[in-house]
């Protein structure tokens, strides 16, 4: 085989690689589906949207949740590199998340307090194959004791 031949044939393979390395994409309407969720020993909300917009490094959500206990809309933004990121949390509190990729898995870590309890809160979060499905586990601890959730949420 030539070396011409077969440097064609390497960047043909390259090629067909590069989409199977890209990473995920969380951009778009999100709706949770409580039936393939879990919460533990929490209550599940009512409903929840999220709309996620992400343009890698950056990453934006904005969640709408409705329960029992009342309603709430938050607006977070990240960047997915690496460095801290702050955002205003519950009662107007700081929380600080450091995200990054974990393969094609986005891993977030965050710190903030809640009244005057602090919490420390694990997220991992899967694109299913066909970029439909949107799984969250999400583990937290906190001085009033620790919880571990997965929420499934389908792209609308």
């Amino acid at each position: 085989m030539s070396s011409k031949r077969f440097f064609v044939i390497l960047a043909v393979l390259a090629l067909a690689v590069l989409p199977a390395l890209a990473k995920a994409n969380f951009s778009g309407d999100w709706k949770l589906n409580v039936s393939k969720s879990s919460f533990g020993q929490m209550p599940a909300p009512n409903a929840m949207t999220q709309k996620i917009t992400h343009d890698d490094p950056k990453l934006t959500t904005a969640t709408k949740q409705s329960s029992d206990m009342g309603d709430f809309d938050m607006q977070a933004s990240y960047t997915t590199d690496g460095k801290e990121c702050t955002n205003q949390g519950f009662g107007g509190n700081p929380m600080k998340s450091v995200v990054k990729w974990d393969g094609d898995t986005l891993a977030i870590e965050t710190k903030g307090q809640f009244g005057d309890n602090e919490f420390t809160m694990s997220e991992k979060w899967v694109l299913s194959a066909d970029g439909k499905m949107l799984t969250i586990t999400r583990t937290f601890k906190s001085a009033m004791g620790e919880g571990e959730q997965k929420m499934v949420l389908d792209k609308q």
